[in-house]
């Protein structure tokens, strides 16, 4: 009798015992509420892990993690080059711990679903979220976001571009922001690193040149092939060479711009643009004759956009042009005695005789609107 009851009495320690773990896995304890009952409370949550804690394992050297799709990812890291980073101890907001970009990860860490080292940096970019609201969701616009969505993978998120633990200042030094878009984009930075504006970013440190954000945007980047990107392409242009202060620093008119907008290909686009954005026009943007990420100066003897091989790039449009075709255009600049002698004259003639016959046509006016006025009075 005396076993029997010792039988029961450690069945019962043991079922509680059972109930009392399976509370504490779903996180879930009981207390009891103003009238004595016992109502559900949630279970109090182990704290954040700490970066001691963390580097425990993360600061030895050969830390590696093997995924399942067969790639191995290094996951040693360097106090000194997180500290050093936007994230670290110089942050005006305060360093930033692991947890804070990489929560609930306490030892052992929990399962992953990704096979690869890019699955792995696609499902954790999200967390950059959390401080970067704007940019983040400015970037699921973006033409990196619309590709990653049809399922481009290499297609840029954050930190492809600016990295994970050792986050710098993405400007600084200036070069930076085109090195940064050269490591996907090569061919196209290898094209711009000898054009004028990359040669003078890049060999020159020139502060004023463009680099590929400031044509293409940051986070909001849009698909340059598109039509609208197009016709709002001489808007980027202007940017700089309608400044008549930046312009001036280097002796470059800001007539250039001013011409295009005057002339019949300039006129065509901007109408395009204020009307119908989305409608292909065929008449000639700034890329078109000067190139794009090729660009060179005027004088420097290259393939398009110098006098010499201006008929080449008029072929590209208007396949029958002939030398006179090229030639009956006087550039980006007004005429000038020297240049153009007689359009200059010519030009110089309508300036003096329009306002002389408007003047002589409105003296004619009034003095007919006197001569009935006091015809009517007599």
């Amino acid at each position: 009798m005396r076993n029997h009851r010792a039988s029961l009495l450690l069945l019962g320690i043991g079922l509680l015992s059972l109930f009392l773990g399976f509370a504490v896995s779903v996180g879930v304890t009981f207390a009891q509420d103003e009238t004595g009952s016992e109502v559900e409370t949630e279970a109090e949550q182990p704290p954040e892990a700490s970066n001691t804690y963390c580097l425990l394992c993360h600061t030895k050297p050969d830390q590696v993690w093997h995924l399942s799709g067969g790639e191995s990812l290094s996951v040693t890291i360097d106090p000194e080059v997180l500290a050093r980073s936007v994230h670290g101890e110089s942050s005006s907001e305060g360093a930033l711990a692991c947890a804070d970009c990489h929560p609930g990860f306490r030892y052992p860490h929990p399962p992953t679903t990704a096979r690869t080292i890019r699955e792995f940096q696609l499902e954790r970019y999200a967390s950059c979220r959390t401080c970067h609201e704007e940019q983040y969701t400015r970037a699921q616009d973006s033409v990196h976001g619309e590709f990653l969505r049809a399922g481009r993978v290499e297609a840029a998120v954050c930190v492809d571009c600016h990295g994970g633990h050792d986050i710098q200042t993405p400007d600084v030094p200036r070069q930076r922001i085109s090195l940064t878009c050269g490591r996907c984009h090569g061919a196209i930075f290898e094209e711009y690193r000898t054009s004028v504006h990359g040669a003078a970013l890049l060999d020159e440190d020139n502060p004023d040149v463009p680099t590929c954000i400031d044509c293409h945007g940051v986070h909001d980047i849009q698909n340059p092939t598109s039509t609208l990107f197009r016709v709002r392409s001489p808007e980027v242009c202007a940017t700089c060479h309608a400044n008549d202060e930046l312009m001036g620093k280097y002796d470059i008119s800001t007539h250039v711009f001013d011409s295009y907008l005057t002339d019949f290909h300039g006129s065509t686009v901007a109408l395009f643009e204020q009307q119908a954005p989305d409608v292909v026009t065929n008449k000639a943007v700034c890329f078109d004759c000067h190139g794009v990420h090729n660009i060179q100066a005027v004088d420097s003897g290259g393939d398009t956009a110098i006098r010499e091989n201006l008929l080449t790039t008029c072929q590209q449009c208007h396949p029958g042009a002939t030398a006179d075709f090229s030639n009956a255009w006087i550039g980006h600049y007004p005429a000038t005695l020297d240049s153009h002698p007689g359009l200059f004259l010519a030009n110089r003639l309508y300036q003096i005789l329009i306002p002389v016959v408007i003047g002589i046509l409105a003296l004619l006016i009034v003095s007919e609107i006197i001569r009935r006025a006091r015809r009517q009075s007599g």
